[in-house]
């Protein structure tokens, strides 16, 4: 005899009585405590000796670089650093120079942050944040003398190049001014352009097809930021999550001697039991090794 099926009928539904919401899993109430409590939910983790990601307190994210991802571009890179993503390309063009300086070439550098990274940004013109990591990065490209702008002549008072170095935020994680410089470096050691000649007789100038040479590079520098939670613990190399916690945040950035090329603070904290230079101390030991490791990786992508 074949088996049969039926729906409940409506009395039984109503005899048995209205049923009881499911209880949320413990991931889920975890995720609602994060988003209400965001401090107490970081601090717990630090209270463990971990944070947030998984990562222990004072570690860093994993980074890869890939240079030369942009065809066409003179010099380009991709760098992962945790799940923030950046890719830096970098365009020459041929200018005339300024009066001032004559045999004085063009470094162009700009910071993207748009709204398809994270939904931190808006759309629109650039916001804050953005312009300043451009201009931070301009300062400290020509303060350190990353490239000497002298490299860049072709023919004094005629004829430069103008470095277009357009960086673009393609997944956002916190620390975009790290993988910015990083990313810029790689694709400063990537460009090659092309042999410039000028000509006086019809003051134009011409590219010679297929002779390229790299740039004359003076320093390489590379960031390291840090954070301070609840005036207690630096966190290096801080994540979107933990970026809203931190009132106060530190960044050094060190060259190949582990001279520094920019010591900058954001905010008046401090660490509770620690004089400044204290504070700045430990920035500084565990900036010096992150910029060890990130060195070898660059040497190994470009």
């Amino acid at each position: 005899m074949a088996a049969t099926a039926a729906l409940p009928s409506a009395s039984t539904n109503a005899e048995a009585g209205p049923s009881a919401p499911p209880a949320p899993s413990a991931a889920a109430a975890a995720a609602v405590f994060k988003r209400l409590h965001p401090a107490s939910y970081l601090a717990r983790y630090l209270a463990e000796g971990y944070r947030a990601d998984g990562r222990k307190v004072g570690e860093w994210r994993d980074v890869s670089v890939n240079a030369g991802s942009v065809s066409t571009a003179d010099g380009s890179a991709l760098v992962r650093m945790g799940d923030t993503t950046m890719v830096c390309g970098i365009k020459a063009e041929i200018a005339e120079p300024s009066s001032a300086a004559p045999t004085h070439g063009y470094i162009v550098p700009n910071i993207d942050l748009p709204a398809l990274a994270s939904s931190r940004f808006k759309p629109g013109p650039p916001g804050d944040e953005a312009q300043v990591y451009s201009n931070c990065l301009n300062d400290v490209i020509v303060s350190s003398q990353v490239l000497n702008p002298a490299s860049l002549c072709i023919s004094a008072g005629h004829a430069v190049w103008a470095l277009y170095i357009d960086v673009v935020c393609i997944n956002y994680d916190g620390n975009a001014f790290d993988a910015a410089v990083l990313a810029v470096m790689a694709a400063l050691r990537n460009t090659r352009l092309p042999k410039a000649v000028y000509d006086p007789n019809t003051n134009k100038t011409t590219c010679v097809r297929g002779e390229t040479y790299p740039l004359s590079l003076g320093r390489t520098l590379l960031a390291c930021t840090f954070g301070i939670f609840q005036s207690k613990t630096l966190l290096p190399d801080p994540s979107s999550f933990e970026t809203p916690l931190l009132p106060t945040t530190i960044t050094i950035a060190l060259d190949e001697e582990g001279t520094a090329c920019l010591v900058r603070q954001e905010g008046l904290g401090g660490v509770v039991g620690k004089t400044g230079k204290e504070v700045l101390g430990d920035a500084w030991g565990a900036a010096e090794d992150r910029c060890r490791a990130l060195r070898e990786v660059l040497k190994e992508s470009t």
